[in-house]
């Protein structure tokens, strides 16, 4: 089958000099690929060309990135607005900050839906409270009400997940969505994540540094250092029999996170 997503021999630069170079890597429907790696090895980078958000410095100098056919970083600013979104979605780390303070949750989803669909409040909120019913909320109405700066940074991480599930995307790009969270509630986002490939049959590429999120999530595990990938394959292979020094190093390092339970953050 042909993969949904594929990056094919991707060098990235930023003010030309290589942030990633040469990296291959595949996602199909409905797999959770794992990118890890330590600070500055380019995980970020690598979603962030797919969503064309690179932004002025940033640019990918070889390779290609194919999506359905196309060739993401060969498309128009106007395409690329028409995929982020509906088909290419984004979960920021620290999912509040990208919320306006002085606007309610609800207004600015409902803004962001009506960027690509012509809908009605009403079948919006109903969407919407549906989304964050799936994901835990008791009350979704009063989070549609929220100020940002009313709920918590778990809440405001989990209305990030909503934000981005809105336009039901067929992949999920997510940008270290546990980070700063406690255990508990990175525990509620790994499940609520794992729920949204149940419920929609998204894809998705999480890119972290908490190997114990990869271990409970993810199908196949992108290692990468100093812009290079350094592994690949699938998960239980790569974090329990790792290949290269750099691997075992790095699976050493980290406590793990079990599927069912926490073990350290």
């Amino acid at each position: 089958m042909k993969p949904l997503l594929e990056y094919d021999r991707v060098t990235i630069s930023y003010n030309g000099i290589p942030a990633v170079q040469d990296v291959s890597v595949s996602l199909s429907e409905g797999e959770i690929l794992g990118v890890v790696g330590e600070s500055g090895s380019g995980k970020s980078t690598l979603i962030r060309a797919a969503m064309g958000l690179l932004g002025p410095a940033g640019m990918v100098t070889r390779g290609d990135i194919w999506y359905k056919g196309k060739n993401l970083p060969d498309l128009k600013p106007s395409e690329m607005r028409r995929l982020c979104g509906p088909e290419l979605g984004m979960i920021f780390q620290s999912a509040g900050a990208s919320f306006c303070p002085i606007r309610t949750v609800g207004k600015q989803l409902y803004e962001s839906v009506r960027e690509h669909e012509n809908i009605s409040r009403a079948a919006f909120e109903d969407r919407a409270s549906d989304i964050l019913d799936k994901i835990g909320f008791s009350d979704p109405a009063r989070i549609l009400k929220s100020f940002p700066f009313e709920l918590s940074g778990g809440m405001q991480q989990r209305v990030g997940i909503a934000s981005a599930m809105l336009l039901r995307p067929s992949v999920l790009m997510a940008d270290e969505p546990t980070s700063a969270l406690d255990v508990h509630v990175q525990k509620q986002v790994v499940e609520e994540m794992l729920l949204m490939r149940e419920q929609f049959g998204i894809s998705i590429i999480i890119v972290t540094h908490n190997i114990g999120v990869v271990g409970a999530m993810a199908d196949n595990v992108l290692v990468m250092r100093g812009g290079r990938a350094v592994e690949y394959g699938p998960a239980k292979q790569v974090l329990e029999h790792p290949e290269t020094e750099y691997t075992k190093t790095l699976m050493a390092a980290v406590p793990r996170l079990e599927r069912g339970g926490v073990t350290n953050a």
